[in-house]
């Protein structure tokens, strides 16, 4: 009786980029990404500001044509600002790719859902909290300073801060 070979694989615990390497080439391929790094590191590759607003979609290849088109997706409130980018966005890609791989960009605008498939959603960064007035924080922790339980403490001296640091409206 003849043993089929093997695929044997390391000990304990394996990568998980090891496990979906092969299934992220096939599906990179099927659309055209022969190098898989474009899509898996796509905010390396172009920057965090355009991958905020632009995902890569398809690389097509016309016949006879030198270069490929990239076809990069983002919504319509951001298409301007990404067509703007274009030769940002075609100078990264081939950086990645180590020649002039890609000579086209195409802008596609969608749904900030994205298309049906992937429902990939176009967050914006989250806004930053101003810092806390050292003011207001002194005096919301003076009035909750009797209170004994530390959580409800704690709870009332975030909710003084946000009252007392609240500006008035322009009408008073």
């Amino acid at each position: 009786m003849t043993r089929p070979p093997s695929t044997r694989r390391m000990r304990g615990f394996e990568p998980a980029s090891g496990l979906l390497k092969e299934r992220i080439r096939v599906a990179g391929e099927s659309r055209g990404f022969a190098v898989s790094k474009l899509l898996t590191q796509w905010p390396e590759v172009v920057g965090e500001d355009i991958a905020a607003a632009a995902l890569p979609v398809k690389l097509g290849y016309g016949k006879g044509a030198m270069g490929a088109t990239l076809t990069v997706l983002t919504t319509g409130a951001m298409a301007p600002i990404v067509e703007m980018q274009k030769q940002r966005i075609l100078d990264r890609v081939n950086g990645c790719y180590g020649y002039a791989a890609v000579s086209r960009v195409l802008v596609t605008q969608t749904a900030p859902e994205g298309f049906s498939e992937g429902r990939m959603a176009f967050t914006p960064k989250p806004k930053a909290k101003p810092a806390p007035d050292p003011v207001a924080s002194r005096a919301a922790a003076e009035a909750a300073g009797p209170v004994r339980d530390p959580g409800l403490r704690a709870a009332l001296e975030a909710l003084g801060q946000n009252v007392l640091a609240r500006k008035p409206p322009q009408g008073e």
